[in-house]
């Protein structure tokens, strides 16, 4: 309850509002969005990507930011590749392309 007498919030549409905030704080979250777009990437092309860009990146650092945004339903998983010996490739893609915040929700 706000100390203002604004009445009961809908939690429902400011925890949405916090989930997307969260994940996209980081500037090199929205690389990451720009860098998938409308196409599917792996993670070694994001990271190839945003080295281009300027960011110094580890392949663990750029995890944690691809754990964030899928966290928050922004990317997704859209398959396994196959590397040729090893571990498979995650490869990504954006589950939400716009949001949208209705601030007169009830």
């Amino acid at each position: 309850m706000c100390n203002n007498g604004c009445g009961k919030p809908n939690l429902k549409e400011f925890g949405q509002f916090q989930k997307y905030f969260k994940a996209l704080h980081c500037p090199t979250r929205w690389l990451i969005i720009r860098s998938i777009g409308n196409e599917t990437k792996s993670s070694s092309e994001i990271l190839k990507e945003l080295k281009k860009a300027g960011q110094s990146l580890s392949r663990s650092g750029l995890y944690y930011h691809l754990s964030e945004l899928e966290e928050a339903d922004i990317i997704e998983l859209a398959e396994y590749r196959e590397t040729g010996g090893g571990a498979p490739e995650k490869i990504w893609r954006l589950k939400t392309k716009e949001i949208k915040i209705n601030l007169l929700a009830e």
